[in-house]
């Protein structure tokens, strides 16, 4: 079979041409097609579209076979919840970085040995947009599962605190502290934001509003990605949280764009160990401390 061929040609014709001498059992999930928010162009974003996903797992020697017991296999099941973890832990804008989460994760279970992952777009042109990769476990750096990030301290700034002229002296108590920290900044927001475009300007308001803290006070730094925020909380930094970023890759995001609602759903995302609600009434959460404090109260 010719390279081109083979570029072409389906995801077990290639796995047979990349198997050298002694073939693995594989196993093979194809043509699984899901509704998916994905893209990088604004077009793609606030609807959803078709995307084809085929999965081939190549496996080490296993005795299922023999046992005809379902414990001693790669379950099929096991490719589409890869495939559905993946698009349930955020939005994406690549198909690359979607196809390279699924082989990982594949990869993370003791039998694959190799896997080809292939995913299309099936609405976005006259035919298939795609990519196609193989990754097998030589490219695993044995890291997974591992996080020394610590646990945040949310702190909710009320437009009320916003405006005390304590709150210089309450930032730098929090900054001699050296309690990891997110800053949370209120914001006047519309809360009926029944469409695309208005929700996106309700968050990039809320952007603006982590901004303009930083512009009164330099040690706040504006952050919007969790590669940002783990940095700043191994590091010391009094981060400010921008949200647009996060709430609109995120796939369980709130539909409200009320800056407590959005509060309460980011400690979840960042294992925050409490929030202080400052200058304005606590929210509550499960399994997160939640307290209301006045600025007059920690000085």
């Amino acid at each position: 079979m010719t390279d081109a061929s083979l570029a072409f040609s389906d995801l077990e014709a290639r796995a047979r041409a990349m198997a050298g001498d002694v073939p693995a059992d594989r196993i093979s999930v194809r043509d699984h097609v899901v509704d998916v928010e994905i893209g990088a162009f604004q077009a793609e974003r606030g609807v959803t579209q078709r995307l084809s996903f085929s999965v081939v797992v190549e496996v080490s020697d296993h005795g299922g076979a023999q046992t005809d017991d379902v414990d001693d296999i790669l379950s099929y099941d096991t490719i589409t919840e890869a495939i559905m973890a993946e698009l349930d832990a955020e939005r994406l804008n690549l198909l690359e970085t979607l196809a390279e989460r699924i082989a990982q994760r594949l990869l993370h279970a003791p039998q694959p040995q190799r896997v080809f992952v292939r995913i299309e777009k099936l609405d976005r042109g006259p035919g298939k947009l795609g990519v196609e990769i193989v990754r097998d476990r030589s490219g695993q750096s044995g890291t997974a599962g591992t996080d020394d990030t610590p646990a945040p301290i949310l702190t909710f700034l009320s437009s009320t605190a916003l405006k005390s002229h304590g709150l210089g002296t309450f930032l730098d108590q929090l900054e001699q502290d050296g309690v990891p920290t997110i800053l949370v900044v209120d914001a006047d927001l519309p809360t009926a934001t029944d469409s695309w475009p208005a929700r996106n300007i309700a968050l990039l308001q809320a952007d603006q509003a982590a901004w303009r803290l930083a512009a009164d006070d330099a040690r706040s730094v504006p952050v919007g990605t969790r590669t940002e925020l783990d940095w700043g909380l191994k590091n010391g930094q009094l981060s400010v949280w921008a949200p647009s970023k996060m709430v609109l890759d995120a796939v369980d995001a709130p539909v409200s764009t009320d800056l407590a609602d959005l509060t309460l759903w980011f400690a979840q995302q960042v294992d925050a160990c409490q929030i202080l609600w400052v200058g304005c009434p606590a929210r509550d959460i499960p399994g997160i401390s939640s307290q209301s404090v006045m600025l007059e109260d920690l000085l």
